[in-house]
């Protein structure tokens, strides 16, 4: 029998949330990491980030803080877990998607089947290419990993409505060995002033950075569950986080008067 084609989920946001071609891509990646500071050597390895996922005139510099961090350690890392909200399409449970690869403007990433088989068992996962489709979420993210790991394999985790446990559960499983590296994809809070907005990150971050995942609601962060969930993981290896951005979009090329927060922290350990 001839062997089936491999199933790639499209680039959905392509010259929307990010340029759209590759060279223009190439451009802005190499723009935005450019200006992002160092991560401070002996500050631990980077077993996990947290970044925005707004398009990159609005949150890309704060990413490329987070991403840029992972320079130490790039290559080490073999599978990379990308776990945020589904923003499109209501589900009860954590998403995974049937594709075989996810392609940006930078090529496709193939996805790590053999770690996805290891949670298919689990009651709160299950297969949702629908949620998937349009989601921009974990698309965001794969063109900064494409620019600093060159090759990697993908492990795609979309949030529906689950729990900061059954989300730590997951990623205790599939994020497992030194080669694997976490990234939790979240925008902070909606749609407040600018000065109310500053308040309210400021506490969320604070609640980030002492681990109390149990503070965290969806006034917080589109991804709190994410969150929740990977700090939940973290308390248990054992991990620090260390902030690395907290701004808004009233900083970056929004109307401070209706703004999205958007911060980036590592784990280390």
């Amino acid at each position: 029998m001839p062997m089936q084609a491999a199933k790639v989920r499209p680039a959905a946001v392509a010259g929307m949330f990010y340029p759209g071609s590759r060279l223009a891509l190439e451009a802005k990646l190499a723009e935005l990491t450019g200006n992002a500071p160092e991560f401070p050597k002996g500050g631990g390895a980077v077993n996990a980030i947290i970044a925005p996922h707004a398009g990159y005139v609005y949150s890309g510099q704060v990413a490329a803080s987070a991403f840029t961090a992972l320079r130490q350690t790039a290559d080490r890392i073999a599978r990379v877990v990308v776990i945020g909200p589904a923003h499109y399409v209501p589900f009860r449970s954590i998403a995974v998607a049937s594709a075989h690869a996810f392609e940006t403007p930078l090529g496709r990433v193939p996805v790590a089947q053999e770690r996805l088989a290891s949670i298919a068992d689990l009651p709160c996962v299950s297969i949702n290419d629908a949620a998937h489709a349009p989601e921009h979420a974990l698309e965001v993210e794969l063109p900064f990993l494409q620019m600093l790991l060159r090759r990697f394999e993908l492990i795609p985790l979309l949030v529906g409505d689950a729990t900061p446990v059954e989300v730590a559960e997951v990623l205790r499983i599939v994020a497992i060995g030194a080669d694997t590296l976490t990234i939790v994809s979240s925008d902070l809070s909606h749609y407040y002033d600018y000065d109310a907005a500053r308040a309210l990150d400021a506490a969320t971050a604070a609640s980030i950075e002492r681990g109390a995942w149990d503070e965290l609601t969806s006034n917080n962060a589109c991804g709190f569950l994410p969150i929740a969930g990977m700090l939940i993981e973290g308390v248990r290896r054992g991990l620090k986080v260390q902030r690395l951005a907290l701004c808004n979009s009233g900083d970056t090329a929004g109307d401070r008067r209706r703004v999205v927060g958007y911060g980036a922290w590592a784990f280390t350990g």
